[in-house]
């Protein structure tokens, strides 16, 4: 196979990451796609940094053996704790990690108050100071661990009446000390922008960073010419987690049904 050609893998701890591989397939239509949710494992957040890392060089390996000619990191947890590592271990492969909006958010805050909803791991990890350090000095920025919030949307909870009072307990006090940004840390939360719509003031901005994780693929795709120019192969899915579970939230996470194998 023409290299160009081959698919881009993708993972995450469980289903969060399908909001990334919706913004790359915006963006990229002709790029082949290899989703790994790593659902047996879930939620990240309140692993190890040496947990995550061992799981991740076993992802990165099963998507490597699939052809993968790139990867992406869908998740904010993996990326502080084994992108490093990964980027060591593979230095050919084009990897793209994620990262909270600390940046965008505060440029775009007016009341200079940022609210990151986030897991436990991402908040307590080097690199979210580093990105506070570096880009929010001039800003306040309050973080909110969000333990439960994960399973909800692994569950396909996405309207239920207990993942509300949960993320309405984590945003009121973010509201109350007048933050108008909210960071949504996780690419679990972006699936919850409609009910996070139904709790916040539609003056608060949410900001996630999905398409931006895009954008940076192409720009690494094609500074190896690995740009695909055919149109893509249908999408292959693993779960280490419950096969079933997978396939019954992939149509009201992506509008789609597809088989899920087992990793």
């Amino acid at each position: 196979m023409n290299q160009s050609q081959a698919p881009v893998g993708v993972f995450d701890s469980g289903v969060g990451g399908l909001s990334v591989l919706r913004e790359i397939r915006q963006l990229l239509p002709n790029e082949s796609l290899l989703y790994v949710a790593d659902s047996g494992h879930v939620p990240y957040g309140e692993k190890s940094a040496e947990y995550i890392r061992e799981r991740c060089v076993l992802l990165t390996e099963h998507l490597l053996a699939q052809g993968a000619k790139a990867l992406v990191l869908a998740c904010n947890t993996a990326t502080a704790a084994a992108a490093a590592e990964l980027r060591e271990r593979y230095p050919q492969l084009p990897i793209v990690g994620m990262e909270p909006a600390v940046k965008p958010a505060a440029a775009a805050t007016r009341s200079g108050v940022v609210g990151v909803l986030a897991t436990t791991g991402t908040l307590k990890s080097a690199k979210f100071a580093a990105l506070l350090d570096r880009f929010a000095s001039d800003v306040r920025v309050i973080t909110q661990p969000c333990p439960g919030l994960v399973e909800c949307i692994e569950a396909g909870a996405l309207q239920a009446p207990a993942t509300r009072e949960l993320l309405q307990g984590y945003v009121e006090p973010l509201l109350a000390e007048g933050c108008d940004t909210l960071i949504l840390g996780c690419t679990h939360y972006p699936f919850l922008k409609p009910l996070l719509h139904s709790l916040v003031p539609d003056s608060v901005s949410l900001i996630d960073t999905g398409a931006a994780v895009a954008r940076q693929l192409q720009r690494l795709l094609g500074q190896h010419e690995l740009l695909a120019t055919q149109p893509a192969q249908p999408t292959r899915y693993w779960s280490s987690g419950d096969i079933q579970r997978m396939q019954a939230v992939l149509p009201l996470l992506l509008g789609e049904q597809a088989q899920v194998h087992v990793f």
